[in-house]
């Protein structure tokens, strides 16, 4: 099975799990930058796309582009992955997840989140201002799950594994099997 994984990323999170995942999997690899004003036939020679991508408000960044290719790619094993702050299993996870496709692109397309970090000497000026604020507010909150991680995000961290491609690696390997 021919793969191919694009991905965008800002501070190196997503473009880390990008390279593991095509290495796991043999895949070309491109930054989204690179592929997206190609045009079908580009894409025609792969059985599998996954598009990576950092989490953004509950959002995959420049994923706009992503699925109004997939509209045309639905005989294609595709996915999308979201690189977040937030903890692997956790409840925001789990919920940024669940709203990332719609009902009908669930049909076709599987979603998955790899947990990264926080670089904040890498992000833009806005990125930084915007997490600094959230972090802040997230401290004042009477749930202490929510405290900890204001806490969490506050600064910098890396919590980037490549244990967490697993599942995207399982879900792709399936199809060459079957």
């Amino acid at each position: 099975m021919k793969t191919l994984v694009i991905y965008t990323s800002q501070t190196g999170f997503t473009k880390r799990y990008a390279k593991w995942i095509a290495e796991r999997m043999d895949a070309d690899l491109f930054d989204v930058n690179d592929v997206q004003s190609e045009n079908g036939s580009f894409f025609t020679r792969y059985d599998a796309i996954v598009y990576a991508g950092w989490c953004v408000c509950g959002k995959v960044a420049k994923a706009k582009w992503f699925f109004e290719k997939a509209e045309n790619w639905k005989d294609k094993r595709l996915v999308i992955v979201s690189v977040g702050a937030a903890l692997n299993g956790s409840k925001e996870a789990e919920m940024a997840l669940n709203k990332i496709l719609t009902d009908e692109q669930k049909t076709y397309i599987e979603a998955f989140y790899c947990q990264g970090g926080i670089n904040y000497e890498k992000m833009n000026l806005a990125s930084k201002l915007t997490m600094k604020a959230y972090a802040g507010s997230l401290k004042k909150s009477k749930e202490e799950r929510l405290r900890d991680m204001g806490a969490m995000i506050d600064h910098s961290y890396d919590a980037s594994d490549v244990r967490y491609i697993e599942p995207i690696v399982e879900y792709l390997s399936e199809a060459m099997s079957a």
